[in-house]
């Protein structure tokens, strides 16, 4: 440690091992949705957590198993089985050292800046679309039903039969934790915020197990009908930590299948990982801002290491790093210590870990897909813009329908669409045209044709690279003639992280917003622009 890090020891180790309470079921529940033993996802932070922290990763952000990929990882398990369960996971290994390789790549070369280019509403339409996908599945794991479906739309349908055969002892385990999870942010003592949900969970989940006697095959009776229970309804570890350990199978890396999710969990798993970087810079409180590429190489030999040994993908996670800022984190080795207290957890106390429900996993996976896929999103979206909601809802419905680099992709290509129809030249489409001058220590920029997502590059490294004497920058709009949402969030996002120079925009008076949002897009007539 250094000096500073030295300071702040006791402060992260607390912050880490509050972070390990809420890590250590999410952990087991995004692997058991995956189709990975439940071990790999605490393989997969324990990687995360302890091996990244040395390679540079974001200074507050938590590394590990993410619910966004979990759909990713069940595709590729599920395609590359061929019949065979564990073959496949192995072959999903294998595409997952090969993705963090090209992770690797990726980041050496100095391509983590993409990840802001990224329109918010085709990321949060692929986040809401894997939310309505993890409750899919999960609905009926909290049921105590085996489905007949294996498509979300089919076990969406398929939930009011699962219903009608729910098995009692099991769904009230799971209706437990539902009210815990979603009542406990509606207690507004200060205890309540402090207390991990997932942790009252299990606390309450694991005595309902004993009670039910899940460890034990039998049958009960209730109201006429015969439910069975066993070992099989409870999470099912190694015995040790190296019987944890499982090994990749490369046999079939070059075929099409491989191929295919090797992309997407390059493509998907580096842009929410940037995505969830540049957000937990956001509520820095020391408002530092981290480096993308060298985050991004962080979880390129994260996943290399974490695949070559049994392990999920891993990302900078989100809802964990957001924890690790508000219990007070200071440097990353708050994350080195999350990692740390998962080691010991599974290598001193696997017995325990045996006897969680999966009831309660599944419960907190559903919260976790409604938080992804809450209608609040919809109206949020709605609400920036009516083009932003059919490009969401446009991704959304088609990765229901196909899968996740399918409907990314017609989502970019729907906003691409858009830009062109109201307005945006061909020739800017990926082009900044950026007019220049400074006097004194003002810095005018005069924007031209259009500032949209896809030529937003040229936009933000001239802003990356001011020179130390320019205090202010003017950013004028006069002259484009479509100014897209995300170019203004971006804006937004960067002005707020300066703290020792001003950003104004100007020359948007005669563009026409789509919607009342601050951020909307907007656009003027040709016959207008200079």
């Amino acid at each position: 440690m250094n000096a500073s890090s030295a300071k702040t020891w006791k402060t992260d180790m607390g912050s880490g091992f509050l972070v390990f309470l809420i890590a250590l079921p999410l952990c087991l529940g995004i692997s058991m949705a995956s189709g990975f033993p439940p071990v790999a996802g605490i393989l997969t932070a324990i990687v995360g957590g302890m091996i990244t922290k040395f390679i540079g990763s974001a200074r507050l952000t938590i590394k590990g198993p993410a619910a966004g990929l979990i759909v990713i990882a069940l595709g590729a398990v599920t395609e590359l089985s061929n019949g065979d369960p564990v073959g496949g996971y192995r072959r999903a290994l294998a595409v997952g050292v090969v993705a963090g390789v090209l992770q690797i790549l990726l980041a050496l070369g100095r391509t983590g800046v993409v990840g802001e280019l990224m329109p918010s509403a085709v990321v949060h339409g692929m986040l809401a679309a894997i939310g309505v996908i993890i409750i899919s599945k999960q609905t009926h794991t909290l049921l105590g039903v085996t489905p007949e479906g294996k498509e979300p739309l089919h076990l969406l349908a398929e939930i009011p039969h699962s219903l009608t055969r729910l098995n009692p002892e099991v769904f009230v385990i799971g209706l437990v934790s539902l009210i815990v999870l979603f009542g406990l942010p509606l207690i507004k003592q200060k205890w309540a915020r402090k207390v991990p949900g997932p942790m009252i969970v299990l606390a309450l989940a694991v005595p309902l197990g004993f009670i039910f006697d899940l460890r034990d095959e039998h049958n009960y009776s209730l109201l006429g009908h015969i439910y069975h229970l066993g070992p099989k309804l409870l999470i099912r570890l190694p015995g040790s930590l190296l019987g944890a350990l499982s090994f990749p199978d490369f046999s079939q890396i070059l075929s099409p299948v491989s191929i295919k999710y090797i992309i997407m969990f390059t493509l998907v798993g580096s842009i929410e990982s940037l995505l969830s970087v540049t957000a937990v810079d956001s509520l820095d409180p020391e408002k530092q801002t981290s480096d993308l590429n060298r985050d991004l190489l962080a979880v390129g030999v994260g996943n290399t290491i974490a695949a070559a040994i049994g392990g999920l993908p891993m990302i900078s996670e989100i809802v964990r790093s957001k924890a690790n800022i508000d219990n007070g984190a200071k440097s990353a080795w708050s994350n080195f210590f999350h990692g740390t207290f998962l080691l010991l957890s599974v290598a001193l106390i696997p017995g325990l870990l045996q006897q969680i429900p999966l009831a309660a996993l599944a419960a907190m996976l559903i919260y976790t897909g409604l938080r992804l896929a809450s209608p609040s999103e919809f109206k949020h979206v709605y609400h920036v813009g009516p083009e932003q909601l059919l490009i969401f809802v446009t991704t959304m419905m088609v990765t229901l329908m196909t899968d996740l680099l399918v409907g990314v992709g017609i989502g970019l290509v729907l906003k691409i669409v858009l830009h062109l129809v109201n307005g945006a030249p061909l020739k800017s489409l990926f082009r900044s045209i950026i007019e220049e001058k400074q006097e004194g220590d003002t810095l005018t920029l005069e924007v031209r044709d259009a500032a949209i997502f896809t030529n937003f590059l040229g936009l933000s490294n001239r802003l990356k690279s001011l020179d130390a004497s320019v205090r202010r920058v003017v950013i004028d709009f006069e002259n484009a003639l479509v100014v897209d949402h995300t170019v203004l969030n971006k804006l937004s996002g960067l002005s707020g992280r300066w703290t020792d120079r001003e950003m104004v925009l100007v020359g948007l008076d005669n563009h026409k917003p789509f919607s009342n949002h601050d951020l909307a897009a907007r656009k003027r007539s040709r016959q207008g622009a200079a």
